[in-house]
């Protein structure tokens, strides 16, 4: 009896050391909730966004499989792709005014786009845009090509041309460009978006440290490849999708690992995971069409130890550091070359080491709005990198600070990235961020050397 209790208290201590599995919606559930967003975003956030950028006939064109990166946020979730040619219109008949939407296509797209196209009485899919175009009669015509952004580039070289064939003459000046206009609908949150986002955010943590655990890591057996697999199939198996393939690399004392300064342009080698060594993943999931982009650390205990080594955390509080840096030069209306010039004049002066590559996060893991610093350039972005910050938007705070180790006589790179919200006046962490080292194993109350 005395051993079942033992065995039955063990049981309980491992499985306590990990928070209940996050909740995850039918795939029913997440059709329900997308389509509700959708609805939201076309009748309250565009009508402010088109006035804004004043722009009052956005149209949004993409033929089947090679979808407009907009179109593929305005589509309902039961459609995978656009059907055929799919046209869809967007006109504000005056600034602030509700927009009036419609389908140039053979079927209703969603609730929002009814259909505006009646091929049998009118054969040409073309012309029976012209006709609401002339109908409407607007003042400026956005299309999806952009010099800055892929997200907003979406329009083929073809329909381009195909649509300004068609165009009558007295139109043709009024087309200008909807790249703004197609950042701000890509980087703004709605209310109910980031209601949502801590609880995707806090999926992504669960994720991450059930793998960083001896849930999944023996050492001296697994490899880092074990534990990048063993995430592709946990997402899989919770009903999530990734939107890139994770990464997990190593730092050692052994004088002979380098991996402090590997190229980010390298993945890292495959190696066994040891006692002693430092363990980095950069890990993303997407759900509900949201994305997570972070990376956290993980110190594998040697015998003998029962903490993470404290030369190893004051390491690793640099690394915060450096995000309170950044974050405290969100300023709105400030371009991300200025967030960024300001954060590393900033972190000069405080004698950190490092590199700050942080982006906006959202429909798109790398997703529009102002860039923060690239990884292979600490200088201007020049496009992407003159966005303005505004408010209501989403970041991976992305950076990392090089810190010397005298205990391993070398550099050790902390890199780390977590998801946060800018409300226009300060910066907030979805589901907080990482303040210290994990320690595989996790440290035992009542096991002790």
């Amino acid at each position: 009896m005395r051993l079942m209790l033992l065995s039955i208290l063990w049981v309980s201590f491992v499985f306590s050391s990990f928070s209940q599995e996050p909740a995850v919606l039918t795939q029913r559930e997440q059709s329900r909730v997308i389509d509700q967003w959708l609805e939201d975003r076309i009748g309250n956030l565009l009508p402010s966004l088109m006035t804004e950028t004043g722009i009052d006939m956005w149209i949004v064109m993409s033929r089947e499989y090679n979808e407009d990166p907009v179109i593929r946020t305005l589509l309902p979730s039961t459609w995978h792709a656009a059907r055929r040619r799919t046209i869809l219109v967007m006109y504000q008949p005056s600034p602030n005014a509700a927009v009036e939407s419609f389908a140039i296509a053979r079927y209703d797209v969603g609730k929002s786009f009814k259909k505006a196209w009646d091929p049998e009485a009118q054969p040409d899919q073309w012309n029976a845009l012209m006709e609401i175009i002339k109908e409407k009669n607007p003042k400026k015509i956005g299309l999806n090509y952009a010099k800055d952004y892929g997200h907003a580039d979406g329009l083929t070289h073809f329909d381009y041309e195909e649509f300004m064939k068609k165009l009558p003459d007295a139109f043709k000046d009024k087309v200008v460009s909807a790249q703004t206009l197609a950042v701000r609908w890509l980087e703004t949150r709605t209310a109910s978006e980031m209601a949502a986002y801590k609880h995707i955010q806090e999926l992504a943590h669960y994720i991450i440290a059930e793998g960083l655990s001896d849930r999944v890591i023996t050492p001296g057996v697994t490899t880092t490849d074990d534990v990048v697999w063993f995430y592709r199939e946990k997402i899989k198996e919770m009903k999530l999708d990734t939107w890139f393939h994770p990464t997990v690399d190593i730092q050692r004392p052994d004088p002979n690992s380098n991996e402090a300064n590997r190229s980010f342009a390298v993945r890292p080698d495959v190696a066994v995971i040891m006692p002693g060594d430092l363990l980095h993943i950069d890990f993303g999931i997407t759900y509900l069409r949201l994305n997570t982009d972070t990376q956290e650390l993980a110190y594998v205990l040697k015998a003998g130890e029962t903490e993470v080594p404290a030369y190893l955390q004051d390491a690793f509080k640099v690394g915060n550091r450096l995000q309170d840096i950044l974050t405290s030069n969100y300023v709105e209306g400030r371009t991300g070359n200025e967030i960024l010039r300001a954060s590393r004049q900033q972190m000069e002066a405080e004698g950190i080491r490092g590199s700050i590559y942080t982006h906006p996060l959202g429909f798109y893991g790398h997703s529009a709005g102002p860039t923060i610093g690239m990884w292979d350039n600490q200088g201007d972005t020049h496009g992407a990198g003159d966005f303005p910050l505004h408010a209501n938007t989403g970041y991976a705070i992305e950076l990392n600070a090089v810190v010397f180790v005298k205990e391993w006589n070398k550099d050790v790179r902390i890199m780390l990235e977590e998801g946060a919200f800018f409300d226009g006046e300060k910066v907030t962490y979805y589901n907080g961020r990482q303040k210290s080292i994990l320690a595989i194993p996790r440290v035992s109350n009542y096991l002790g050397y």
